[in-house]
């Protein structure tokens, strides 16, 4: 092979898996993050243990002597193994052992050295052709150039559309051809025994390849059942989330990230009491905003109030929006509230909206997870809640979800204080939701006088709003704590 000819390729081969290796470890991360929790921790110790595994194959790669090419070929074809099963291995593991973090790790240790084998390689490859300040600055601008396009690729293709079902074997494919390439415009200079051996390893992991994607769907589904106690009916990893609906008899769950955030057999435990106290103690609400609430249940409760003119609801899945809007499970629990002339879905992130836009509002509904990440905490954050009081009218009210009262006592507690300090008179209310346990909500008015708006809460009527459970017998449970 020629000078000019051997040496874009080498170069265009680590632009493919600077490419393939950043989403590796982006799928890696996410894997942690969805099995073990703690995005923030998960991702910052799944890359740092990446590269130190990766500093590990550039130090063993000075130690590696003798047909350099046929070599940096076979870490390709093992690349494509590790990197297209992570998926797979991680769901079994959940499935059938209790050491899925430990193997999720061990992966990015075996996919970091492996990694940090090429660019060495690479750079010795190319030697013959560069000078050294040229062949090093060349080599690993490539492999940047691939890490951004694989950022990209992971953000806005890989992840929500093809999900941690398929983008691995995307990844492995890439790493496969890689190979293949390099061996086919070389294999001419190899030995017969090379030949041989290179070939059978390419044809055995093509088939692996083409045997993994058709199993990965069902396998990883089965591994997705064991972590619920119901059969799931529907599953769905977005750009932003896991989405699992499960199914029991007649009754249905949804799952965030393995997390519950509702279920039809006890929703309106929830659901009434989050919209109807803020609501009836406004009197005449016209335009609310409803901040998370994809599912379109709270905006069915809203709709209830004849005075309502505008509903905007803001959530950050277009997924979980157009589950909401269109799936028949969630049409039949919102009544199909999300399809209503008055109301307004925008898919943005609630922290931006409010602090882009100038609309006023009666009433602001926070129906959003718990606040278990950077991203999610930032919209129960001190400057949130000032957000919230300036988009409001004089009479205007606040509600959040809160979390559990008892099973996180000082969470909930910070989040009434956080939207005290705001400017907020706050109430905080609980209530027993049989499949979630004891959970809360704290209310907040512009108005003054926190004893005064406990006791108009304790006052409300029902009458006149279609309610399944909550009436002025339930408000008094819902405002009444007892010791602390």
């Amino acid at each position: 092979m020629s000078k000019n000819y051997k040496s874009p390729i080498l170069k265009l081969a680590l632009f493919a898996t600077g490419l393939s290796g950043i989403v590796a470890e982006y799928i890696l991360s996410t894997l942690a993050t969805y099995f073990l929790g703690d995005s923030v921790f998960q991702w910052t110790m799944i890359l740092s243990i990446m590269l130190f595994s990766m500093g590990i194959g550039s130090r063993v790669s000075k130690s590696i002597s003798g047909n350099l090419l046929v070599i940096f070929i076979a870490v390709e074809i093992a690349l494509s193994f590790f990197v297209s099963y992570s998926s797979l291995i991680a769901y079994a593991a959940s499935a059938y052992t209790i050491y899925t973090g430990f193997i999720i790790y061990s992966l990015s240790i075996i996919i970091g050295f492996f990694i940090g084998l090429e660019i060495p390689l690479v750079i010795r490859l190319n030697d013959e052709f560069d000078a050294l300040k040229v062949n090093i600055a060349a080599v690993l601008e490539m492999d940047y150039f691939g890490s951004l396009i694989g950022g990209l690729f992971f953000a806005f293709v890989g992840l929500p559309y093809f999900g941690l079902t398929y983008t691995p074997f995307i990844l492995g494919v890439l790493n496969l051809l890689v190979a293949l390439t390099l061996w086919a415009i070389t294999r001419n200079n190899q030995s017969a025994k090379t030949k041989r051996a290179l070939s059978l390893s390419s044809v055995a992991m093509l088939a692996i390849l083409a045997t993994g994607t058709l199993v990965a769907k069902p396998i990883i589904l089965h591994g997705e059942q064991h972590r619920y106690k119901d059969k799931i009916i529907f599953e769905q990893q977005s750009r932003y989330q896991k989405i699992v609906v499960t199914q029991w008899k007649e009754d249905y769950w949804l799952y965030i990230n393995g997390n519950q955030q509702l279920s039809t057999l006890d929703e309106d435990k929830y659901h009434e009491v989050l919209v109807h106290p803020a609501l009836q103690l406004h009197g005449r609400p016209q335009n609310v905003l409803v901040l998370g609430g994809g599912d379109g249940i709270a905006v069915k409760e809203i709709l209830k109030y004849p005075s309502i003119e505008s509903v905007q609801l803001v959530d950050l899945d277009p997924a979980m929006t157009a589950l909401g809007k269109t799936h028949p499970i969630f049409m039949n629990m919102n009544d199909s509230a999300l399809t209503h002339p008055k109301v307004d879905i925008i898919n943005a992130d609630g922290y931006q909206f409010l602090a882009n836009e100038k609309i006023m509002y009666d009433a602001i509904i926070v129906d959003l997870p718990d606040p278990k990440s950077i991203e999610l905490g930032r919209l129960y954050s001190y400057e949130f809640y000032q957000l919230c009081y300036k988009h409001l009218r004089p009479n205007g009210v606040l509600v959040t979800q809160a979390g559990s009262p008892y099973f996180a006592t000082k969470a909930f507690q910070c989040i009434d204080t956080t939207m005290a300090s705001s400017g907020f008179t706050t109430t905080p209310l609980h209530n027993q939701v049989v499949t979630l346990g004891e959970w809360g909500w704290v209310l907040g008015t512009k108005k003054a006088g926190k004893a005064a708006q406990k006791e108009a809460l304790q006052k409300l009527e029902f009458h006149d709003i279609s309610t399944k459970w909550l009436n002025n017998e339930a408000m008094q449970l819902v405002t009444s704590f007892g010791k602390n």
